[in-house]
């Protein structure tokens, strides 16, 4: 491991047209990723709970136009994760999003939005080389604060993947993101900034 606990064998790289196929092939192989959605639950679209083909194929739509930002993990040639992020009018979809207006002072410079792993990754630190290489983008970009929305998983029972899709607070913790507010029982959103870097 790294100093990040990073395994030193993932590797990142941006979802672009390029790396479509290798995003595509992961969450095909994970049934459309939570029921089909494509991860465009935070994209102003928003999500078709009715169509996963229509999902695909408005993530496609955006990739080509260049309008996602998404790190891809991968383990030797296999894509195994990724995290997304973008600012809040590429990501406007925050989960419990009106709680979250309620009590909004001002908006950061960056979101980040779901976090996966595939299946048989789980548990060997995909999603921290996904986090940490979306903040080194994040830097590279201008830095500024980023928010994330992550599940507090101290004081609950044994969850499942699926519930944490937007990472476990544990996470961000480690990353040196803080508690800001509390957005719904589980949910809080947690705020860090993030230096630019050249």
């Amino acid at each position: 491991m790294s100093e990040t606990g990073v395994r030193p064998s993932y590797r990142t790289q941006l979802l672009t047209a390029d790396t479509w196929p290798d995003f595509a092939a992961l969450v095909e192989a994970n049934n459309g990723v939570w029921g089909g959605c494509w991860c465009m639950g935070f994209h102003p679209e928003g999500l078709s709970r009715d169509s996963a083909e229509r999902n695909r194929d408005a993530k496609h739509a955006l990739v080509r136009v260049g309008s996602v930002h998404q790190v891809l993990v991968y383990d030797g040639a296999d894509c195994v994760g990724w995290c997304q992020f973008g600012t809040p009018s590429e990501l406007p979809n925050v989960l419990n999003r009106r709680t979250y207006e309620k009590d909004v002072v001002e908006l950061p410079a960056w979101r980040i939005g779901c976090i996966f792993t595939g299946k048989g990754h789980r548990e060997a630190g995909v999603s921290r080389a996904a986090v940490c290489a979306a903040l080194e983008e994040i830097g590279r970009r201008g830095g500024g604060v980023v928010e994330a929305y992550p599940e507090q998983v101290e004081g609950r029972g044994p969850q499942r993947g699926s519930y944490l899709h937007t990472g476990p607070e544990t996470l961000f913790a480690d990353l040196g993101f803080e508690r800001d507010r509390k957005i719904a029982k589980w949910r809080w959103v947690m705020r860090r900034g993030v230096d630019p870097s050249r």
